[in-house]
């Protein structure tokens, strides 16, 4: 890479660290760094942390939130709805909950919620291919129609109900490709995740 890009080591192995961190590729000693590939397990993780983080936002937010910023987002949820491109998707997505979560005042809160949102960011062209425009969930629109009325917790329910579905979608088309690999590699391990439909159904 150093020599097709004409620079020193040194850039590139810090790029390569901070792709590592960033959860996108694997360092190996002695043989270099190859892209992570999407995992279920991952995927989970971030929804579920995704969830809480959004629960402790949608309070303290609704009092700073302005009809101004309630008919932004509404804006951007609808537009999130009708894109194709998935770096849109991303932008208008961040621009979404930058508003609730800069409105909450707990900037902790936003910075942790940015970074699995920035984690979650190689998984955009797989949900723009599973959930196209015509098919794809309102979850943000059903959130900010809700919200907007005071109704906190309902609205809050009524996102993380659609939100699952779609993440429950997500995890059994990374499972049947973890499965496929599997098969045809006859080794390695077979990671069994739990989706959240699953563990819905456990309680």
């Amino acid at each position: 890479m150093a020599e097709k890009f004409e620079v020193s080591r040194s850039p590139v192995r810090e790029a390569l660290v901070a792709l590592e961190k960033a959860g996108t590729v694997i360092m190996s000693p002695y043989k270099g760094a190859i892209v992570k590939p999407l995992s279920a397990a991952e995927i989970l993780d971030i929804a579920e942390l995704r969830l809480a983080l959004i629960s402790l936002a949608l309070k303290p937010s609704h009092r700073h939130l302005s009809p101004a910023d309630f008919d932004n987002a509404y804006d951007l949820a609808k537009r999130l709805a009708r894109i194709k491109n998935a770096k849109n998707h991303f932008e208008y997505n961040r621009q979404f909950w930058d508003i609730i979560f800069s409105k909450a005042q707990r900037p902790i809160l936003h910075e942790v919620f940015r970074q699995l949102e920035d984690r979650g960011t190689r998984y955009e062209p797989l949900l723009m291919k599973l959930f196209p425009p015509e098919t794809r969930p309102r979850q943000r629109e059903v959130l900010i129609e809700i919200y907007r009325k005071g109704k906190i917790a309902e609205a809050f329910r009524a996102f993380r109900k659609i939100y699952l579905e779609i993440v429950d979608q997500v995890i059994d088309h990374l499972k049947s490709q973890e499965a496929g690999d599997f098969l045809q590699s006859r080794s390695g391990y077979s990671w069994v995740v739990r989706s959240p439909r699953a563990r819905r159904r456990q309680l």
